[in-house]
């Protein structure tokens, strides 16, 4: 890498016009686009940061398309206007066709991880500090907020219910319009819990009023707990949380965290321009690590190697290329690739046939067909 940037300047002026940067196998367009969260989000900040190591470093100008939702971030990945995306948890959702993605515009997308960022906060329920709950077991009775039209943030609360061994039935669902409302109405006094991110704002200003706020500790040796989490939500996994509304590494919350932003490319992507942006994240990590909030998750010690969603091919070659790979990695990897597959093709026979015209018959006709092509694969559907 050191060779690579004392010669840039020759390397610049020997390119051709389509590549901004060519050695030691780092080869970017002149101008890379990327979608991501809107322009005050951390996923943002963070890929502006990495923007701005592109610049400086190889002279490439990284176009960041901010989406303020996920349709809106994950269409240009799509349509081929962008090549990577930096998503949230609704690349897991696109690559299995579910939810939102269980539609006739969308069905199964063939996602594939470049990188993810595991930081320092975490992402579960947070509480009302005055209603005596330390763990999922305790919120049996209470007020559950629950967000309209927002299944990630209701999936997250549904698994975090699944730990304690509850579901909706056992706890007193409080309807919300959004996400912001949910904590304002906790701090009325209107439903005890929201899920959040620790370090958003809503637990702020929870924290802030006079209920006070609590995280719920999730403890990884309780397996039947984790177990039913995963079944309902198998992006989850155990993390020790230092960041977030009264919680420091002095204060560290134990409770869970999925990774964000996952940046992903589709299946097909040119592997060239892949391996040399995972180079980057990899290999210039201390040049970017304290450029924004969150940065440090990309380090390659933080990556969930057997995580919920395949690499893309080119990721796979790199790591075995620096030693960071191993038979039960390639064992996962070639169980996701195969499962993305089955998805992909019992779309395509799906869509083929005929199909019902109104559309929450269409999604719970493909669900069942994708539930049955799973299960006869010897895989969990998951969703139903």
């Amino acid at each position: 890498m050191a060779n690579l940037k004392r010669h840039l300047l020759a390397f610049a002026l020997a390119t051709t016009p389509a590549l901004a940067f060519s050695a030691d196998d780092i080869e970017l367009p002149g101008t890379l686009g990327i979608t991501a969260y809107g322009t005050g989000s951390a996923g943002y900040s963070q890929m502006a940061s990495i923007g701005n190591l592109l610049q400086n470093e190889y002279g490439v100008s990284l176009r960041i398309l901010p989406g303020e939702n996920d349709v809106s971030r994950m269409t240009p990945l799509k349509t081929g206007r962008v090549p990577v995306c930096a998503c949230g948890i609704a690349a897991f959702y696109g690559a299995e066709g579910v939810l939102l993605f269980a539609d006739r515009n969308w069905g199964p997308q063939p996602i594939r991880v470049v990188t993810t960022s595991i930081g320092s906060f975490g992402l579960s329920i947070a509480v009302a500090g005055d209603i005596d709950a330390e763990t999922p077991y305790d919120i049996k009775g209470k007020r559950v907020s629950y967000l309209r039209g927002d299944d990630a943030n209701n999936l997250g609360t549904e698994a975090m219910l699944a730990f304690g061994n509850l579901t909706w039935d056992d706890v007193e669902r409080v309807e919300f319009p959004g996400y912001g409302r949910s904590f304002e109405g906790i701090v009325a006094n209107q439903s005890d819990t929201a899920f959040s991110a620790t370090v958003a704002g809503g637990p702020q200003q929870l924290a802030a009023s006079p209920r006070g706020i609590n995280w719920l500790t999730l403890d990884p040796e309780d397996k039947e707990g984790w177990a039913r989490l995963k079944a309902v939500a198998p992006y989850f996994q155990p993390h020790k949380v230092t960041s977030g509304a009264d919680i420091s590494q002095d204060n560290p919350w134990t409770g869970s965290s999925y990774p964000y932003p996952i940046v992903v490319a589709n299946a097909d992507t040119d592997s060239t321009l892949v391996k040399s942006l995972l180079r980057v994240f990899t290999e210039d990590y201390d040049k970017y690590k304290d450029a924004a909030p969150g940065n440090e998750g990309y380090a390659l010690e933080n990556q969930n190697m057997e995580w919920v969603v395949p690499f893309h091919d080119a990721v796979v070659e790199y790591y075995k290329e620096i030693g960071h790979w191993t038979e039960a990695m390639q064992q996962h990897q070639d169980m996701l690739v195969r499962r993305q597959q089955i998805l992909q093709d019992t779309w395509q026979s799906f869509t083929a046939g005929e199909t019902p015209d109104e559309d929450e018959a269409f999604r719970g006709a493909w669900m069942a067909a994708r539930a049955e092509a799973l299960q006869a694969a010897g895989m969990s559907p998951i969703f139903r």
